[in-house]
């Protein structure tokens, strides 16, 4: 299964080899075969510090498992694992060199592996040996831990490594062995936890240790798994990896960051995406360490590849993709860097001569500093870390993180009413959507019932109504008798398969064993059937316009529009937007028959159909063409493309680094949904527009003559073109709404300064300087200051002092030429005064100020107490 968990929103990597069987354990899903054997590519950075400081922790790793679901348990288990590990046909391990930690109450597991010729003195009894997250199945565990030796035990603990849970090298994890016992319930002790209905076996045995231990390596990075990575590195480096650790970062980190681009993640600022930029940038800064500043994180990409190609073929074709984004980032991240060095040197010019706990969280966080690399500035600079402080910070993000682990890692509670219900149920909603048919069950709380009196889930023998799935919502309808109506409201699966329908009446009662006529709502249906068409032909759309690179990362849809996720790492232009917009029509037009084939899944995958990357498909599949179109697909379809009718993309959405989401309508659908986005633009262009008419009838108030020139195309279009031609006017109104107001503040300045003369009729001498202390009507506040500054320039050395009376606020400007401001003029103590005694407040630099006012009725006073202020100079 691919790194993202499509299917399960509660994480965000697939991180173990269970979590991509989750619903298989908790039984919201019966498999076709109860034993599973699986390799499982898996994310945990919980313990990033530790990769590259010890021999065994990585960021990315491939978990080897068998799993029983409710088939075989303990006893075959554990034979098998024996086996697998002793057995010479096998890896051929020394049975001696092994050792298993138990749960203590387990006695079964201790006597199975003394049966098996385990010594006893090799079980160490361990409370931890309990697997348990959240609510759900949980049970006992057994660890098989290999003894690699004295030498890895330099204070020659022995066995007490293993009894008192000592960080060690001697003794290795290699497998984990979980038997599914019990349903965990918070409210109770753990001993009183029901037993499962289905008991199951959950395994998992870590590739590169296993790898390590067969190869008699010193370090899992000492194993054809990492070394031809790190012979890469010595190459660019020109430095002996000597097992220094810079050389086991980047290894591991640039292994995750090539499978996680690969699987469909990117670059962000958070999820997955931060994740992801996290490791890219401790790698960074650790081939700093080995004198490489430039970009080289990308060269190593090939490399990766080349090791794991053969039992991931799909790295191959991502080859490219990974490179260009991961040079990217490189890039990105240098200027990061600096910025982060830029706090660091900041920080250096403390006199604590200390770098706050905090302060090193932030740099560790924000700008991917190892704490390493922090001590090592400051001690170069005579500083100390508050280490203290940084582990409570540091902490503080792991308890936020573990307990939003715990919340949603959790698997459901197993039902066991509907995992044991194996009647048999068809759907033939392909064919019809009208089907007479027998109500086998009807369901109220986890609880058969004979018949039904209100909101309840019905399964029938056979139902017309598709079951949520694969992106497409449920139908909805109706379900009646002669004695019984009711509406069905959703669909989905039970885990057997069956279509569990939840009704609510309308009218009367229903039993079960009653015939009844299962209907689905046709309009309804066929809108999603179109929905789901467009959106086949949207994919294929989208990578022959923009490339192969395209690749689906969801979709949803219903009978109001469809909605598709990919990733693409370039721009989308709108001319891109419309060419695939056009190409869907295009396909329309053509009327393109369905063509649907029941095939093999290598014969559908060497036909060129198209998979979604990480789902999970049987050995049979059901594929869907429109003519060039060719997917995976169990959903419900129109017979020929031309039943779709019309195709617009209502919006084009970047939901982070390198992931779109489109959001598109079809037939009836398109007229409405463009103006749902249409009315918002409308909007504001008319508040524009508004704008626009009252700055032309405040310039008629002052003799100015202005114009605004604007067609006003209010047409909706079914196309994406309209979306565009509304923001182009919205764009194109708000420059010349932009452009009127200049013109207007031009013009306005021109009459106020053209009429100067008038004023200066005002001009008052006094000692040896002039003042213009006058009252104005309905000027404008930036005419009323372009006046002052004229009126200054023809008096000087002298004071101007203006007061606009305007629809019943008052403005004071007053400006003062150097010379007075020299003698004592001061114009904010001027204009504050005149404020004051006309209710207002404000006030400025000596040389301009402005203030306001609102009782019009004492202007004059307070021009008469500015006027003796300047006399009494």
């Amino acid at each position: 299964s691919s790194l993202i968990p499509y299917d399960d929103p509660t994480l965000l990597w697939i991180n173990s080899g269970v979590a991509a069987l989750k619903k298989y354990f908790n039984g919201t899903i019966i498999p076709e075969n109860p034993r599973i054997v699986n390799s499982q590519r898996a994310i945990r950075t919980n313990d990033i510090e530790k990769v590259g400081r010890t021999a065994r922790h990585h960021t990315l790793f491939e978990m080897l498992g068998n799993f029983s679901i409710g088939d075989y348990f303990r006893d075959e288990a554990l034979t098998w694992a024996m086996e697998l590990l002793t057995s010479k046909k096998w890896f051929g391990l020394d049975k001696n060199r092994l050792y298993m930690t138990v749960y203590p109450n387990d006695t079964e597991t201790i006597e199975k592996w003394i049966s098996l010729g385990v010594d006893r003195t090799h079980l160490i009894p361990l409370e931890s040996n309990f697997w348990e997250i959240g609510e759900g199945p949980c049970g006992p565990c057994t660890e098989i831990f290999y003894d690699r030796g004295e030498k890895y035990d330099p204070d020659n603990l022995g066995i007490k490594l293993l009894k008192e849970d000592i960080d060690n090298d001697r003794y290795v994890e290699i497998w984990n062995i979980v038997f599914s016992t019990y349903n965990s319930v918070p409210s109770l002790k753990r001993e009183d936890y029901p037993e499962l209905p289905h008991k199951n076996i959950d395994t998992g045995m870590g590739l590169e240790r296993i790898v390590s231990i067969i190869q008699n390596a010193e370090t899992n990075f000492d194993t054809d798994l990492f070394l031809p990575i790190i012979r890469e590195i010595e190459k660019y480096t020109n430095v002996k990896y000597e097992g220094q650790m810079p050389f086991k970062v980047i290894s591991d980190h640039i292994r995750a960051i090539t499978f996680a681009i690969s699987d469909g993640a990117t670059f962000s600022n958070e999820g997955r995406g931060y994740i992801l930029r996290r490791l890219l940038r401790r790698a960074s800064l650790h081939a700093r360490k080995l004198n490489i500043n430039e970009n080289f994180l990308s060269k190593l990409v090939p490399t990766v590849v080349k090791i794991m190609e053969d039992f991931y073929p799909h790295l191959k074709e991502k080859e490219a993709l990974v490179q260009e984004l991961v040079e990217k980032e490189e890039i990105q991240f240098s200027k990061t860097i600096l910025n982060g060095e830029k706090l660091l040197e900041d920080l250096l010019k403390d006199s604590s001569k200390m770098i706050s706990g905090i302060d090193a969280f932030k740099l560790y966080d924000t700008y991917g500093f190892p704490i390493e690399l922090t001590i090592e500035y400051a001690e170069d600079a005579g500083f100390v870390v508050d280490l203290k402080g940084f582990e409570e910070e540091m902490n503080k993000q792991k308890t936020k993180a573990r307990m939003s682990r715990e919340t949603l890692e959790s698997m459901k509670v197993q039902n066991e009413l509907l995992m044991d219900y194996k009647e048999e149920s068809t759907f033939v909603g392909y064919e019809t959507l009208n089907k007479k048919t027998k109500v086998l069950a009807i369901l109220e709380n986890d609880e058969f019932k004979e018949k039904m009196e209100k909101e309840e889930i019905i399964i029938l023998k056979e139902t017309p109504f598709y079951a949520e799935s694969g992106g497409q919502v449920a139908d909805t309808g109706i379900i009646s008798n002669e004695n019984f109506k009711g509406e069905v409201t959703n669909t989905i699966k039970a885990p057997n398969g069956q279509h569990m329908h939840f009704v609510k009446v309308i009218k009367g009662t229903l039993k079960k064993g009653d015939i009844v006529n299962a209907t689905v709502d046709e309009k309804r249906r066929k809108q999603i059937m179109r929905n789901h068409s467009a959106t086949h032909l949207l994919q294929y759309a989208l990578q022959k316009v923009l490339g192969k690179d395209v690749t689906q990362a969801g979709s949803s849809v219903d009978e109001k529009r469809l909605r598709f996720d990919f990733t693409y790492v370039k721009e989308i232009s709108d001319k891109n937007i419309l060419e695939i917009e056009k190409e869907v029509n295009k396909l329309i037009l053509e009327n393109h028959k369905q063509e649907i084939n029941i095939l093999p899944i290598e014969e559908a995958k060497e036909m060129g159909a198209i998979a979604l990357f990480g789902e999970k498909y049987g050995d049979i599949v059901r594929v869907v063409r429109f003519g060039p179109s060719f997917e995976f697909c169990g959903g419900t379809h129109v017979i020929s493309t031309g039943e779709i009718e019309k195709f617009a993309i209502k919006s084009l959405e970047s939901k982070g680094s390198g992931v779109y989401r489109i959001e598109a309508l079809t037939s009836s659908n398109v007229l409405e949904g463009l103006k749902e986005v249409t009315i918002n633009f409308d909007i504001e262009i008319e508040k524009l527009i508004n704008k626009g008419n009252s700055i032309i009838s405040k310039a008629k108030e002052n003799d100015i003559e202005l114009n605004l020139l604007f067609d006003f195309d209010k047409t909706i279009k079914p196309t994406y073109e309209t979306i565009i031609k509304r923001r182009e006017m919205l764009d194109e109104i708000k420059i010349k709404i932009k452009d009127l107001e200049k013109e207007y503040l031009q013009k306005l300045s021109k009459k106020a300064t053209s009429n100067l003369d008038k004023f200066l009729e005002n001009v008052e001498e006094i000692y040896d300087f002039k003042t213009i202390i006058t009252k104005l009507n309905n000027y404008e506040v930036g005419q009323v200051k372009e006046l002052a500054d004229a009126l200054i320039e023809k008096i000087k050395p002298g004071f101007v002092f203006l007061a606009n009376i305007k629809e019943e606020s008052i403005t004071f400007v007053a400006k003062a030429s150097k010379e007075l401001v020299e003698r004592g003029i001061n114009c904010g103590e001027l204009v504050k005064q005149a404020s004051i005694i006309c209710g207002g407040n404000g006030g400025g630099r000596a040389d301009f100020a402005q203030a306001g006012g609102k009782d019009a009725s004492k202007v004059d006073d307070a021009l008469s107490e500015v006027k003796a202020k300047v006399l009494s100079l």
